[in-house]
């Protein structure tokens, strides 16, 4: 991660300090995603998206979790398994 400016962190996913994170976190710092960070993302993106087209099972995308890794969600559902998911970790967060 490198600094693009006084007021904004380019995020790369390979070099977040500590300071970085505590900026963003609770001073507001700006930050944006890096070419490449961007590039990388899509790619995993597009990994799910062929392997959800596919229909295969896959932990976690189109299966519950823990105990219910053998309960197949819908394709109607997944999105909203997804969404659960983040919200089920954020639990707590301010």
């Amino acid at each position: 991660m490198t600094a693009v400016s006084s007021t904004t962190i380019e995020l790369n996913g390979n070099d977040l300090t500590f300071d970085q994170l505590y900026a963003v976190a609770l001073h507001g710092e700006k930050v944006s995603l890096s070419r490449v960070a961007a590039e990388r993302m899509n790619a995993s993106r597009g990994v799910v998206d062929r392997l959800v087209a596919s229909g295969e099972t896959a932990y976690g995308i189109n299966t519950g979790f823990g105990k219910l890794a053998s309960v197949r969600i819908s394709a109607e559902q997944v999105r909203q398994l997804q969404v659960n998911l983040v919200r089920s970790h954020a639990c707590g967060v301010r």
